[in-house]
């Protein structure tokens, strides 16, 4: 496939667990998810032309389902694991396309966005052609593709990876959710090389402690290649657990003795200056697009994957001076007052905590407009409130995507973390426009204004409802 034709992705899957891409000769696996059962859509699938279903073996499948499938003919199919069953053969169906491409998975709770764009753009930069899988967008060379997860499903992912080898594509980077892990999207895929970034508060409505959390993230290390290599961030306490069980490189901005050590000479809103150590040679990188500590740490691990890889010191230095805003990340905006609003995904603890830090330092006007996502993780609410309470001037707590919670408790959720003497700098404005256009008259010259946990998002969840709703736009 020549790359400068349009890639168009196929609505019609030869192996699907959803209907919407079920069709003439498509294989239907019946997931159990989280909300809902595929068997309560095994009759659809089959009027969309589905010729074989497959179930998991300890569920009890209604008559009227069992007649349906003998009604059209289709072959039924029980399997231990509908999962993994939907991971091999949705490969099989397409001859198996991972098996023709070279991986690169980053894994951990923060910085696995910026990181594999980095990754993605010094790969482009040194000649490969490349595709990439994130929280933010999919792309197969420059071609853009919608994404609803961070992790695909596997009969997506499959699809994704034929697209790949049509159009030439060397490397796919990935960033690899840990429930994903869990619950098999990236089974049967074996990676070349792997990045571990941090482990912080996080999913806690997914896994029940956050040794369940570090375990499911782990699993990534056990789908290496033989001659695979993984990097980890040994600054991390989680980091430091990964690698009492590996040998495996390291990366850091404390330890000296790490395999790739990065000292961060200057970090403004003009960008990060990081000076990085490696087998006894010192080279000065500069990226124009990052600000922050934390995005030190990001641009450090994708140098370290880079060399790993065998990335020459050019290509990885173009390719930071050249490197794209990234979507919803720090996206900086000057405002007509002379303030500066960001837009920004940060939703939990540790990114706030990294996020504010930078910007107090920028800024002697602070100004945070923020909420939590509603059926999600409850116990980070308080402790995002206190951090916001710490470094801001301002705080203005609204909804984000209240789901079926009601805002005004997810906003008392909040508030219980803040500082009794401190909430006379608290306003709740539960319109998230509203508030962001509060935010704007309460800004000064010079203030900083973030707008945290949207980022390159474009709706709001409410109820059962997703709205259109931009950040960028109304700042704009």
């Amino acid at each position: 496939m020549n790359t400068s034709k349009v890639i168009i992705f196929p609505k019609i899957y030869p192996v699907a667990c959803h209907t919407d891409n079920v069709g003439p000769g498509s294989t239907f696996v019946a997931i159990s998810g989280m909300s809902e059962n595929g068997l309560s859509y095994v009759e659809l699938a089959l009027e969309k032309g589905a010729t074989k279903i497959v179930i998991q073996k300890s569920e009890k499948v209604p008559v009227k389902i069992k007649q349906a499938i003998k009604s059209y003919g289709a072959e039924c199919f029980f399997v231990d694991d509908t999962r993994k069953e939907l991971s091999k053969l949705s490969a099989e169906k397409l001859g198996h396309p991972a098996k023709k491409l070279s991986f690169v998975g980053v894994t951990g709770t923060k910085g696995k966005t910026t990181t594999v764009y980095s990754i993605e753009h010094i790969l482009k930069t040194a000649g490969y052609k490349t595709a990439l899988l994130s929280t933010v967008e999919n792309k197969i060379c420059s071609h853009l593709f919608d994404t609803q997860l961070t992790t695909c499903h596997p009969d997506y992912l499959n699809v994704f990876f034929d697209l790949c080898i049509k159009a030439g594509v060397q490397y796919v980077v990935i960033e690899v959710a840990a429930q994903a892990l869990t619950l098999h999207r990236v089974y049967g895929i074996e990676f070349d090389c792997v990045l571990f970034t941090n482990l912080s508060l996080e999913h806690s409505e997914f896994y029940n402690s956050m040794e369940e959390y570090f375990d499911a993230k782990c699993l990534l290390f056990n789908q290496l290649k033989p001659d695979g290599k993984a990097i980890v961030n040994c600054d991390d306490q989680w980091g430091q657990k990964v690698l009492s069980k590996n040998q495996y490189k390291t990366f850091s901005m404390l330890d000296k003795e790490a395999d790739f050590y990065g000292n961060l000479s200057s970090s403004n809103l003009e960008g990060i200056d990081l000076d990085i150590t490696h087998g006894g040679q010192k080279n000065d990188i500069v990226c124009p697009t990052m600000f922050g500590k934390f995005n030190a740490y990001n641009l450090l691990g994708a140098y370290a994957l880079a060399k790993t890889l065998r990335i020459n010191d050019k290509a990885i230095s173009i390719a930071c001076q050249t490197m794209p805003m990234i979507l919803g990340r720090l996206n900086k905006y000057e405002m007509p007052n002379g303030s500066s609003f960001f837009i920004d995904y940060a939703h939990n603890p540790d990114s706030y905590d990294a996020v504010f830090s930078t910007m107090r330092e920028s800024s002697a006007h602070l100004i945070a407009v923020f909420g939590a996502g509603g059926s999600r993780d409850k116990n980070k609410r308080p402790l995002m409130g206190s951090i916001a309470a710490k470094y801001c001037d301002i705080v203005i707590l609204t909804s984000d995507n209240p789901r079926s919670e009601d805002p005004k408790d997810i906003v008392d959720a909040i508030i219980e973390g803040i500082d009794k003497a401190q909430r006379t700098k608290v306003i709740i404005e539960l319109d998230r426009k509203k508030a962001i256009e509060l935010a704007y008259k309460l800004s000064l010259k010079d203030s900083i204004v973030m707008l945290l946990g949207k980022g390159p998002d474009e709706y709001q969840i409410i109820g059962g409802h997703k709205d259109f709703f931009s950040e960028k736009l109304i700042v704009q």
